[in-house]
């Protein structure tokens, strides 16, 4: 079954291993379904959500696009490295900018749950790191992939969020990145 599929490199640096991962799933997606590649070194917008939700903020037009992809997409890749346990603050700046209220979830009236907009959508996180994946995830806590998947994609509808760790990325050999390129091809074949 044809899906529309967008994949996220949430890396802000032009030249990225995650760009490469991000390439490669579009690449191994692509025959079987629509894909749509979004880059976050590529788009300009101001990151800082400087009143939070009490007041507008105006939607730069890379934004306007994301949200719009986002509406598109029945499944999300968002292929990112983390940084000091966490996203790279553009990439939160992406988030906070685009799933907003009205958008990713609505507030409702003497309800404490917010109404979920974005169902019927399922994600894979792609985590690259210099940590070894299982100190991240088992001593670190895991925080970049909890936060995505429970306060950010859950919150907003998104059904089904699965990750793949991908490190130490530091000190690794050609061969070794090869392989992983692998697996996430192999990963946007299941999908």
């Amino acid at each position: 079954m044809v899906k529309k599929v967008l994949v996220i490199n949430g890396n802000p640096k032009q030249q990225s291993y995650c760009a490469e991962l991000a390439k490669r799933y579009v690449d191994a997606s692509s025959d079987v379904h629509q894909v749509q590649l979004i880059s976050l070194s590529r788009l300009q917008f101001e990151a800082d959500l400087s009143d939070g939700y009490d007041q507008p903020q105006a939607l730069e037009s890379p934004l306007i696009d994301v949200q719009q992809a986002l509406l598109w997409a029945e499944h999300v890749v968002i292929v990112l490295p983390v940084w000091w346990g966490g996203m790279p603050a553009k990439l939160k700046g992406l988030i906070d900018r685009t799933f907003l209220p009205g958008f990713a979830f609505k507030y409702r009236e003497n309800h404490p749950i917010p109404e979920k907009l974005l169902q019927g959508r399922t994600a894979d996180i792609i985590l690259t790191m210099d940590t070894p994946p299982f100190y991240y995830r088992w001593f670190q806590g895991n925080p970049v992939f909890k936060q995505l998947k429970y306060t950010i994609l859950k919150f907003s509808g998104f059904s089904r969020v699965s990750a793949t760790y991908i490190g130490p990325v530091r000190g690794a050999t050609d061969k070794q990145k090869a392989k992983w390129v692998e697996q996430v091809g192999r990963l946007a074949k299941r999908r």
